[in-house]
């Protein structure tokens, strides 16, 4: 079974957020989301719609059904997208007019939002705390 999440970038209140299907947990999602995704990467990945996999990437089109290639941390070179490598169609973003109407419409565990070139993440929707201080926490 996969820990998924919804990763989203906020713009005042509006929010335009995909689903990921894979390692959504802090140590996983939320590190590689921090270390490699700044303001205009995490715009471009939501753009690309909704996520199988989460890599250090975005990456180039590859064929959905290969294996991945890690790192030697074993994270992701790049990302496995639902459309682009798939080819699967109503995969697009969603955009919705608040964070609670996010969490209305998606059912997860961890949801990951950058807002003012800042990472958040909410654990099962309750409120938004600066991911930075929560992975610092979690490693203490």
């Amino acid at each position: 079974m996969s820990t998924n999440s919804v990763i989203g970038v906020m713009h005042g209140d509006n929010c335009k957020a995909v689903y990921c299907h894979s390692d959504g947990y802090l140590s996983y999602n939320g590190q590689v989301l921090l270390d490699n995704y700044d303001s205009p990467k995490a715009n471009h990945l939501i753009s690309m719609g909704d996520i199988s996999a989460l890599g250090k990437t975005i990456g180039e089109k590859i064929n959905f059904n290969d294996g991945m290639e890690y790192d030697e941390n074993h994270v992701a070179k790049q990302c496995r997208f639902y459309g682009r490598d798939r080819g699967e169609t109503g995969i697009e973003f969603t955009s919705v007019s608040s964070f609670a109407q996010l969490c209305e419409h998606f059912d997860s565990e961890y949801y990951y939002i950058m807002k003012d070139d800042v990472w958040y993440v909410s654990i099962g929707g309750a409120k938004l705390l600066v991911l930075s201080e929560v992975l610092t926490k979690e490693v203490a």
